[in-house]
This record gives structure tokens, C-alpha cells and sequence, in this order.
């Protein structure tokens, strides 16, 4: 038995519908900018002839299932939401061709990628990483993994209301790049492994949320979530 000077952290991991076993955490991948009118309203538009998918990565410590309460965050004044699809890998693999990534894939969720917008631009203008503005405690939201192997979703409708009133209204066939395409290019980079989570973009629609704030939010034929946004620590 290995001793530690103090008990490690808890393993994170969400529930999948339908099974009494959890579904393990092991990294958190998010696509930055990858729905067309989304890129164009933080004032980056893309064009995919040119550019190739980016990432950012948060801890899996940031965390929280759909449905919990969480504090507004320290040093912000713009903590926005981004509502998106996820992707659970369930197998591994690396430099994978597009026409084996649905190999890779044990189901779907739906999940909040929460920001803090000022600091994110101040880095993203000043050239400096995103960290503060995106690995946000309690920040990576993620539904119940609903299992869907080997299958692909290539469309269907994405959106979000904060307290009732639609903010994000979408669907995933307007990913700039898409689950193939995103599973392939992430697998140059990484050895991906069951377990990890892709992001794959938010659309158009982002935006602010204060203390007392409700959120809901779907993918369709996915699932649903929610979140509340509690008052500041």
C-alpha cells in the first residue's frame, strides 16, 4: 500500500445513461472557435482553407455535473457561458484517419465550457495563454454520457436559455470542423486514451450571467443541462 503526505484528489467522473458504472475522467479537450458566426462575433473569423483546428485544455478537476450550483467566480465581471456538444472517447488511438474516428467514440454529452471573457481577452490580445480566463474552477460542465459507439452526430439542434430566455440557438451541422475531422487532427497531437472529453465549439450567443442566474441548455438527441450560478465566495 503507497502511503501519501496527503490523500490525493478524487478521481472525476460523470454518470452514463442507462448503467450503474461511471464514466472516468482522464483530460478535458475543448475546439476553440469552431462554429462560423461564433468566431466572427469575438472577432476572429476563420477560414478553413487556411487554419486548422485549435485547443485549449482544462483541468479535470474544473468538473461539475449538470445540475449543480456553483459560486461566481473570483476576479471577473464577464463570466460568460458557451454551450456545446461533447464527444466521450471510450477507446484509444493516435494519428487516426477521419474514416476511423468514429472508432474512438463511446457516446455524447452536452456541456458548458464557462468563461471568464475579460481575462480571456486580455490574454488572447496580449499573446498570452488563456489559463486564468478558461481553467476556471468549476468550469467544465458535462451532462450524462449517453453511449453511442462508433456512432457519428453530424447535425442536429444545440442551444441555451439563461432564466427561460434563448441566448444560443444552433446546430452541430455548423461545426467548422467536424467530429471526424476533429477526432483525427486532436490524435496528431495526442495519444488519446478512454476517458477523455472533447469540447467541440460553441455557436453564436455567448454571453453574460450573474449571481441567481439559471441556465438549460441541449443537445438534441443527446441530452440536457442546467446549471445555476451561485453568489460569490
Amino acid at each position: 500500500m503507497t502511503d501519501y503526505l496527503f490523500t490525493p484528489a478524487t478521481a472525476q467522473a460523470v454518470p452514463i445513461r442507462g448503467k450503474s458504472e461511471l464514466f472516468p475522467i482522464n483530460r478535458l479537450f475543448f475546439v476553440g472557435r469552431n462554429y462560423h458566426a461564433h468566431a466572427q462575433e469575438m472577432g476572429k473569423p476563420v477560414d478553413k482553407s487556411q487554419e486548422r483546428p485549435f485547443y485549449f485544455t482544462k483541468a479535470p478537476q474544473t468538473l461539475v455535473h449538470s445540475g449543480a450550483t456553483i459560486a461566481y467566480p473570483s476576479e471577473t465581471n464577464n463570466f460568460h457561458f458557451e454551450m456545446e456538444m461533447v464527444v466521450a472517447i471510450g477507446n484509444k488511438g493516435f494519428r487516426v484517419a477521419q474514416d476511423k474516428a468514429h472508432e474512438l467514440i463511446y457516446g455524447y454529452g452536452a456541456g458548458l465550457d464557462m468563461t471568464r471573457r475579460d481575462l480571456q481577452l486580455v490574454a488572447r490580445d496580449k499573446g498570452r495563454p488563456w489559463d486564468l480566463g478558461k481553467d476556471v474552477e468549476q468550469s467544465s460542465v458535462c451532462s450524462e454520457i449517453v453511449p453511442m459507439q462508433g456512432h457519428i452526430i453530424d447535425s442536429g439542434a444545440i442551444a441555451l436559455e439563461v432564466n427561460g430566455q434563448t441566448k444560443q440557438s444552433s446546430d452541430v451541422n455548423k461545426l467548422i470542423w467536424n467530429v471526424r475531422e476533429i477526432i483525427a487532427d486532436l490524435s496528431l497531437f495526442y495519444h488519446l486514451q478512454a476517458g477523455d472529453l472533447i469540447y467541440t465549439g460553441t455557436p453564436e450567443g455567448v454571453g453574460p450571467v450573474v449571481s441567481g442566474d439559471k441556465i438549460t441548455g441541449r443537445v438534441a438527441g443527446v441530452a440536457d443541462i442546467s446549471l445555476k450560478i451561485g453568489p460569490a465566495e
